[in-house]
């Protein structure tokens, strides 16, 4: 159920296996599948800058919806989720749309900020967030674009449209409202002093550049499908990354080796899973049985990892 805040009014199994990429190894040779709408998106390298949870699923066992069930899935949610605008950062009269919805549990909540792909905020991403809600995390999916747009954001942007406004969102942008989204999400009455960040293609490869960054409390990152930053940033992570993958995208899959070394090096944790026959944006293109599959392994990952890191 979607609630408008004062701020901002409301507007518009089996054959798969799954393999581990080890230090110093190339990835997975892999016939690169189809070009699809995410080819060649990945956001610029950034310069820097045992579990007790309470987590008790609505439904459990489910995982993010593909994109046919995302407006749904959203519909029938009864969690509590609102739109807030976020300063840029104290003070400042520049701010950030962002979606927010609260998962139902006794204690407060870690927070998991989830970064949209190169289209921007969409019903798919918001529906990812209220499934993170339902695994127990403040989960805050903001609109990048907001600010390229001059404000106010509806919920999604002609692909055409998003495509030509993130040209704009530079890796110090992002960091920066990424950072302000952080903090604002552990600033909330319910919410624990810790955020991890998740994201998808462009928003995979933000998520690992965020992680560059280290932003105060940012604790865990999650990239899926997103390509690794240059070895001289993946030096500086300080924070856990867990890096989930389709095979059939060496593109992407051709980064994940020297992230892995380099993270081996500095003593840092990356794991890697690559999801046999499974493409890029397999969680958002659940349509076909590799992608499917793919998504049922790496959305309980995903969960465990922020619940590890996150706790």
């Amino acid at each position: 159920m979607i609630r408008p805040t004062a701020a901002l009014l409301l507007l518009a199994l089996g054959a798969c296996t799954t393999q581990r990429v080890t230090p110093g190894a190339s990835s997975t040779t892999a016939t690169a599948a189809a070009a699809d709408e995410h080819a060649g998106h990945e956001m610029p390298s950034a310069a820097s800058g045992p579990m007790a949870v309470d987590v008790t699923p609505a439904q459990p066992g489910r995982i993010a919806p593909g994109a046919a069930e995302a407006a749904a899935r959203l519909q029938n949610s009864s969690r509590h989720a609102e739109w807030a605008m976020i300063p840029t950062a104290p003070g400042s009269k520049d701010s950030i749309a962002a979606f927010v919805v609260y998962p139902e549990r006794r204690t407060n909540a870690p927070v998991v900020v989830v970064v949209h792909e190169i289209f921007g905020l969409s019903t798919w991403v918001r529906s990812v967030a209220d499934q993170l809600a339902a695994d127990g995390f403040i989960a805050i999916a903001p609109d990048l674009l907001s600010m390229e747009r001059g404000g106010a954001t509806t919920d999604s942007l002609p692909y055409d449209q998003a495509r030509t406004l993130i040209r704009n969102v530079t890796p110090d942008k992002m960091n920066a409202m990424v950072a302000a989204v952080g903090q604002y999400g552990m600033s909330l009455p319910s919410a624990k002093k810790k955020y991890g960040v998740v994201g998808y293609c462009w928003g995979g490869s933000a998520s690992f550049n965020h992680a560059v960054f280290n932003a105060p409390g940012m604790s865990a990152s999650v990239v899926y499908y997103g390509s690794s930053p240059v070895a001289t940033d993946v030096a500086k992570v300080k924070v856990p990354v867990l890096g989930l993958y389709g095979e059939n995208d060496q593109r992407v899959n051709a980064t994940i080796a020297q992230a892995d070394s380099t993270m081996k090096a500095i003593g840092g944790t990356f794991v890697s899973r690559i999801y046999a026959g499974a493409g890029h944006g397999f969680l958002r293109q659940q349509d076909n049985p590799a992608n499917a599959e793919a998504s049922k392994q790496a959305w309980p990952e995903t969960v465990a990892w922020f619940n590890r890191y996150l706790k």
